[in-house]
């Protein structure tokens, strides 16, 4: 299936998009007009922790309510190790991954080409956030989309993530088996009434972006 026909979710519907027609992430920062889809920002994901919003559409995300992300085959195998033992699973190690709606989440597994195919190479060298993947490396099968009670982060030189409480558990070998499930998530989707709009900052308005940035390390600082 070609993304253009995968269901989107509205607040994903009403984010940028680059001249391919994806949707741009609230995470993606942007330079002369351009998604720069190589790398995450970290002053965005700092934004999207902050105020706790989703990474991927840049809108909040409830307070007390669950958060997810979409994990690789090794974390999906120890997830599923513990479950198996009857063990509680905790994400203890941190990552520099930020979490994100259910429905965000499920349509990520299915479009976005790094998650959803095991065959996908990076288009460029990557050396941000903490992590490097060279171009042409693979990802490899197997992953999950997953659900946690709550998260925290830390900031330093990057934001990390750390994540408590499984909530839920949905393992892939190719991230279309999360269709069925993304179909019924837009759904009920459609039924909620004011979805939040995503500020500019979150746009593709890169010096307001800064701007915030900027504004959220002095209010941390205390100055």
């Amino acid at each position: 299936m070609r993304f253009e026909e995968v269901p989107t979710p509205a607040r994903i519907a009403a984010r940028p998009r680059d001249l391919r027609g994806y949707p741009v992430l609230a995470i993606t920062p942007w330079e002369d007009g351009e998604p720069r889809f190589a790398a995450t920002g970290t002053a965005r994901i700092l934004i999207c922790a902050a105020e706790r919003r989703c990474s991927i559409c840049g809108t909040p995300m409830a307070p007390g309510e669950p958060v997810w992300r979409v994990v690789a085959g090794p974390e999906a195998d120890a997830i599923e190790a513990a479950l198996t033992a009857g063990d509680e699973y905790a994400n203890d190690a941190a990552t520099v991954e930020p979490p994100g709606h259910r429905v965000c989440m499920l349509y990520a597994a299915v479009v976005c080409p790094w998650l959803a195919r095991p065959n996908a190479r990076r288009a460029n060298d990557v050396a941000a956030l903490g992590f490097e993947i060279a171009r042409g490396e693979q990802r490899g099968f197997g992953g999950a989309v997953v659900g946690f009670e709550e998260f925290e982060a830390s900031v330093g030189e990057y934001v990390m993530f750390r994540f408590r409480g499984l909530r839920e558990f949905r393992p892939h070998e190719l991230g279309d088996e999360q269709l069925p499930e993304l179909l019924k998530a837009v759904d009920d989707e459609a039924g909620t009434p004011g979805i939040p709009e995503c500020p500019p900052y979150l746009l593709a308005d890169e010096p307001a972006a800064e701007a915030r940035y900027a504004a959220l390390l002095r209010a941390m600082r205390g100055s």
